[in-house]
């Protein structure tokens, strides 16, 4: 792994008052609905990607269309498809949790792919409050690479 990308997983270990140390306790986990739960990894998940395209220096749209393309619904549907061969059972669970939480959709988007991303989202919470050594182990997996040219 090179020193940009270990800064960039190291950046996801951001000390928030609501971090894994205060909501470890599986019964404070679970009263969060898997909505809360997509709420706060979409915020992950965004950061993340932000944070792996933030080097070599781009401008802001180049930033921006770089970041659009990963954060789709489209995108997040297929990464979770690449995760679910290392996934637990507890976390497949997360994921049909999330699946079956996700009853609208946006008009451009199929149900199932609406539901896929939810998904993906719903285990990204749940793993950044719970486990973020297990977070950084999934989201290695997917091996997003930004174009280093820029």
């Amino acid at each position: 792994m090179s020193d940009s990308n270990q800064w960039q997983i190291d950046s996801l270990k951001l000390d928030f008052k609501m971090s894994s140390e205060n909501l470890n306790h599986h019964k404070l986990l679970k009263q969060l609905s898997p909505v809360a739960l997509a709420y706060i990894g979409d915020a992950v998940y965004e950061l993340y990607i932000r944070s792996l395209f933030l080097l070599p220096p781009k401008r802001i749209v180049d930033y921006h269309n770089l970041v659009v393309t990963q954060v789709k619904a489209e995108t997040q549907a297929v990464h979770l498809q690449h995760l679910e061969p290392y996934l637990t059972s507890e976390e497949k669970e997360i994921v049909r949790r999330g699946r079956n939480a996700a009853t609208s959709k946006p008009r451009r988007l199929s149900a199932s792919i609406y539901q896929r991303a939810s998904s993906l989202e719903t285990l990204i919470g749940y793993l950044y409050l719970s486990d973020r050594d297990r977070l950084e182990y999934l989201l290695t997996k997917l091996n997003i690479t930004p174009n280093v040219n820029g």
